[in-house]
């Protein structure tokens, strides 16, 4: 356990090192989900302004059936990115209905969550069999390990952190590693008016502002370092051309900050952004394209009632 946690800091150290090295400055999204990031995400698909969260569950809650009818039978579940599992719980409550054993591998980088999540699973769905499996997407081997045909999930909009020659690379080394038959359930937010966008980043209660800035209080936190969080502002911007929202920290004057275990020291100019996400927007046929290109045949997309969300069932071909 020691090793792992030693490899685990070691590797935000190389990302954070990395990140503020850089011109323009900029963290990995990954880094936002330590155990009190994924408490205030979790607060942010509460929020009124965060339509995503409502929009894909009521998706999941009106065509579980139909999506696990068009997978098959005998599925092995696997999702990318799980969290807690809160909207993963309306498909294997169907899958229940249809296996006597549903095996479930959930991933991510936040081993509280997953624990958690495997433990309310277990207590609450007999049939499901719960494998956890703490990882990033730098190395989807353990696919290898698990049986086929599978259901791989990968919702939430998570895809839309990646810029798109990313997302595509991300599609195809997957693809690498299933069989043909094999399906793929993917969940993307659909461009819409700014007017829905911004607020969903940028919320009133200052939520998401929280869970920006809690980014500098890991690096704090894990690596001796000395962020004044109240010095940087939370920026949210939607940037149509390149169809996605970007958020950033903004410095509010001229600073340097001291990272202990790094032994460097960061200057920052007053109004120097630091970006921290791309949450980038798709159309449909845009998914269709991404998932041909990498490997996969659409076999149907469901949407919310207002059409601001969408979740792909898509074949390994």
């Amino acid at each position: 356990m020691i090793a792992i946690e030693q490899q685990r800091v070691s590797e935000i150290a190389e990302d954070v090192f990395a990140g503020l090295s850089g011109q323009p400055k900029s963290l990995p999204a990954k880094l936002f989900y330590d155990a009190a990031g994924s408490d205030l995400f979790e607060q942010i698909t509460q929020l009124p302004e965060y339509y995503l969260t409502r929009a894909e569950t009521e998706i999941l809650a009106r065509r579980a059936g139909d999506i696990c009818h068009r997978a098959g039978l005998g599925l092995t579940v696997v999702e990318l990115g799980a969290g807690t599992a809160q909207k993963t719980r309306l498909l294997l409550q169907a899958l229940s209905k249809r296996q006597l054993i549903v095996p479930y591998v959930p991933v991510d980088v936040c081993e509280p969550a997953l624990r958690e999540a495997a433990d309310a699973l277990e207590r609450d769905y007999p049939a499901v069999r719960v494998r956890p499996q703490v990882s990033d997407f730098s190395d989807l081997g353990f696919l290898r390990h698990t049986r086929a045909p599978r259901l791989v999930l990968y919702i939430g909009s998570s895809i839309g952190n990646f810029d798109p020659p990313d997302a595509l690379a991300l599609m195809r080394r997957l693809r690498a590693e299933l069989s043909e038959g094999d399906h793929l359930l993917l969940g993307t937010d659909l461009v819409k008016d700014r007017s829905v966008l911004v607020p969903a980043y940028d919320d009133a209660a200052g939520v998401t502002a929280r869970f920006n800035k809690n980014v500098l209080a890991r690096i704090n936190r894990e690596l001796g370092g000395q962020f004044d969080l109240d010095q940087f502002e939370h920026v949210a911007r939607w940037n149509p051309e390149a169809s996605r929202m970007e958020m950033y920290l903004r410095s509010r004057c001229d600073q340097a900050v001291r990272i202990a275990q790094l032994e460097m020291t960061v200057t920052f100019a007053a109004g120097e952004l630091l970006h921290t996400e791309n949450s980038h927007k798709y159309t449909v046929p845009g998914v269709r394209r991404m998932l041909s290109e990498s490997g996969y045949a659409l076999t149907h997309t469901w949407t919310d009632a207002r059409e601001w969300y969408g979740v792909s069932l898509a074949k390994v071909v």
